[in-house]
């Protein structure tokens, strides 16, 4: 299953808890329309009924496409947007290996309740908040392009159009597989 997210907004180099949160926050509209659409609508529910492998944490659900028990892997191709020339790999708005940190832990579901800011009140369209990953460590294989944003309004603001490529790692097992 192939799909596109988009996010805009800060994205700085070794980021707390908060600004990943904002960041899943932002992509959880995407994914929770994602999954109302074939084959996550189809496939997954009857594969395994009831199940939307949720996890607790901070006392808030969260709940993930790729997971582990039905033996997915994502491949990620980042096109990342700066206010910076294509190429300039350090910069002063930080280095895109530690933003691609960032932006890995975001994607994923939190793991601790220092993960999840207190002050968060979900909304009821984010119970649960949807998340691409059960864990980061679901990621396989990263391509990054980077390319100048225009008229960023500061150093750490970004555009980024990541396509994901999700991919059964069980062959022959039987498991449910994406179209």
């Amino acid at each position: 299953m192939d799909f596109t997210l988009i996010y805009e907004g800060p994205l700085a180099t070794n980021s707390g808890p908060r600004q990943k949160h904002e960041i899943r926050r932002l992509l959880h509209p995407q994914l929770k329309e994602l999954w109302t659409h074939p084959p996550l609508s189809e496939v997954y529910w009857k594969a395994h009924p009831g199940s939307a492998h949720l996890r607790t944490v901070a006392g808030h659900e969260f709940a993930s496409i790729v997971h582990p028990e039905w033996h997915f892997n994502v491949k990620l191709r980042v096109l990342m947007l700066r206010p910076e020339p294509p190429g300039r790999v350090v910069t002063s708005g930080g280095d895109i290996d530690n933003r691609l940190k960032t932006l890995f832990d975001a994607l994923a579901c939190p793991r601790h309740d220092q993960d999840v800011p207190r002050s968060w009140v979900p909304e009821e369209s984010e119970r649960p908040l949807h998340c691409l990953l059960e864990d980061d460590g679901l990621i396989s294989e990263v391509a990054v392009e980077t390319d100048r944003l225009l008229a960023a309004p500061n150093k750490t603001h970004v555009k980024l159009i990541i396509g994901v490529s999700v991919h059964s790692t069980d062959v022959f097992g039987g498991r449910a597989t994406l179209a």
